[in-house]
């Protein structure tokens, strides 16, 4: 009895010592602490865990009501309870919504959400024009709008343009890439571009990719927005290599500049196209897609001697290795490199080029044909800050002897999907050289089985997942406990109920599962998941659609 007393008054005691230094900390103490947990997590998973803290007491539930800012809106049901809860909410994301749009938004309005500072309302079949005017009544706090991929031709017209400038006149950042049928040019476009420039004069951000946008807008924008700082132009067939000369001169504010077209492919080489680009001092981005540059343009923005820290010159034809040397030596920033589809680009290019890329982060070299996994080992071991390497649907060659290969514990990520030549046996060896991986694509590798389980094993850090489209990958063998792995990808492969078994009673932390078109999956196996992984909020649709009765 002694003895059970003892235990008691120790229990007792620890339950006391908890309270006393949960009264104690201080409400930005406990705060902090709630904000460290959920951003580990996407938006609508941190509620979930904003939700069980705030059971604890009425001091964690006015705690927790500050800290969700950002919420995906995919249906109606519990929207009321988390606009009336969550009245700090700053971002708002409803795209794809499937129902009235115009009603949805109404609605919103109607809650106190002063803090409201984006919306995004893309991958509708219609501009919500009612409600997007009945929302600005009552929400004028908007800094941020999105409305990208609308899907039904004329969805984003001119009146559309003189709405936007009407009702949101704050606006920083403005999204209308993409809308469909925003290939057929109309002259109106010109007077509902004007009218945004003139009346959005807080605008520094623009994405325009694809929409009817020609020259004389062009001149608009860049003219009457005094602060813009960042703009994306890709696919605007109707911009002309002078006309942007023009718009560019001397626009001191611009700090990133993505651009492609399919019109004059072959002018932007130009003397008066090159002077206007090497005039933006301040450039610390520029992005070429699908462009026939040529070296001359390349060495004259390393003469210059721009601050650039991310570069893309995707699908780029005109230039040359030399050009490119030339411009990652004087241009020492770099932080983000894409060279994707540049056939020129060999192993023995890449050990030159990453002698200058100490600050690199991430390189996308997917599509160049012409390099082996030799020059992955070369980036990691010569950029010590790489924590992001893409290098999808290039040639293999044997790795050599993994013994020398050294240990890369900076990189972070890998994607290596579309790489017919990649083995088993070439990706066992990855696991001891990159032991803190968190994100693996290895979709499409359909020589890849068994060695997946060696790697999840040894890099047991990761978090992310894909294998969708390895038809061999086998994970029967995963025998052992993965604990960080959160999202699991293994859409269009054979896996069955035995394999969902094992990665529910391995895999705990699964808070995604996507099984796009796994014919051998049934009600039985799905069951297995749901019931270990008590955290899974998130897997295929389409599979619930699809799966058999066991």
């Amino acid at each position: 009895m002694k003895r059970k007393r003892n235990r008691i008054s120790s229990s007792a005691v620890q339950s006391c010592s908890q309270q006393i230094v949960a009264a104690t900390l201080p409400d930005d103490c406990w705060e902090t602490i709630f904000r460290i947990i959920i951003n580990h997590y996407d938006d609508n998973h941190s509620l979930r865990y904003l939700n069980s803290l705030s059971l604890v007491s009425k001091r964690f539930l006015s705690i927790t009501n500050r800290l969700l800012l950002s919420y995906n809106v995919s249906e109606l049901n519990y929207l009321r309870r988390i606009l009336d809860r969550f009245t700090n909410l700053t971002s708002l994301n409803i795209k794809g919504y499937s129902s009235d749009l115009n009603k949805l938004l109404r609605k919103i309005s109607r809650f106190p959400l002063k803090q409201l500072t984006s919306l995004n309302i893309s991958n509708q079949p219609t501009f919500p024009a009612n409600g997007l005017r009945a929302f600005s009544q009552k929400i004028t706090t908007l800094t941020s709008l999105t409305c990208s991929n609308m899907h039904s031709p004329n969805s984003l017209n001119p009146s559309h343009l003189f709405l936007i400038a009407e009702c949101f006149p704050l606006l920083e950042q403005l999204d209308l890439s993409n809308p469909s049928g925003g290939k057929t040019y109309s002259s109106s476009y010109v007077d509902g571009v004007e009218a945004i420039s003139l009346a959005l004069i807080k605008l520094r951000k623009v994405n325009v990719s694809g929409f009817p946008i020609n020259d004389q807008s062009l001149f608009h924008l860049f003219n009457n927005c005094r602060y813009l700082e960042e703009v994306t132009l890709s696919w605007c067939d109707e911009i002309t290599s002078l006309g942007l000369a023009s718009a560019l001169r001397d626009k001191l504010t611009l700090r990133s500049l993505s651009f492609s077209t399919v019109k004059d492919l072959e002018m932007f080489s130009t003397s008066q196209f090159i002077d206007s680009l090497v005039s933006l001092k301040g450039l610390t981005c520029l992005v070429f897609y699908n462009l026939n540059i040529s070296d001359e343009l390349l060495y004259s923005i390393a003469r210059e001697g721009l601050p650039l820290t991310r570069v893309g010159l995707l699908g780029c034809t005109g230039h040359s290795y030399a050009g490119v040397i030339d411009l990652l030596s004087k241009c020492r920033r770099i932080q983000h490199l894409d060279l994707r589809y540049t056939d020129f680009l060999k192993d023995q290019h890449v050990v030159e080029l990453s002698s200058f890329l100490v600050d690199l982060v991430s390189i996308n070299l997917s599509c160049c044909h012409n390099l082996t996994p030799s020059a992955l080992f070369t980036l990691a071991k010569n950029c010590p800050s790489l924590s992001e390497i893409k290098m999808e649907k290039i040639g293999g060659k044997a790795v050599g002897n993994s013994d020398s290969l050294g240990v890369y514990p900076q990189l972070k990520s890998l994607y290596l999907g579309k790489n017919s030549w990649l083995s088993d046996k070439i990706i066992t060896k990855f696991a001891p050289i990159f032991p803190n991986l968190q994100l693996l694509d290895l979709n499409n590798c359909n020589r890849i089985s068994e060695g997946i389980c060696q790697v999840l094993r040894k890099c047991f850090k990761i978090k992310h997942l894909n294998l969708a489209g390895c038809l061999e990958v086998k994970l029967l063998g995963m025998n052992f406990v993965v604990p960080n792995l959160e999202v699991l990808n293994l859409s269009y492969t054979k896996v069955d109920d035995e394999t969902l078994y094992v990665i529910s009673k391995n895999c705990r932390g699964l808070l995604q599962l996507l099984l796009e078109k796994c014919n051998g999956v049934t009600q039985k196996g799905m069951q297995h998941v749901l019931e270990n992984c008590t955290h899974v909020l998130d897997y295929s649709f389409k599979m619930k659609k699809k799966y058999k009765s066991s």
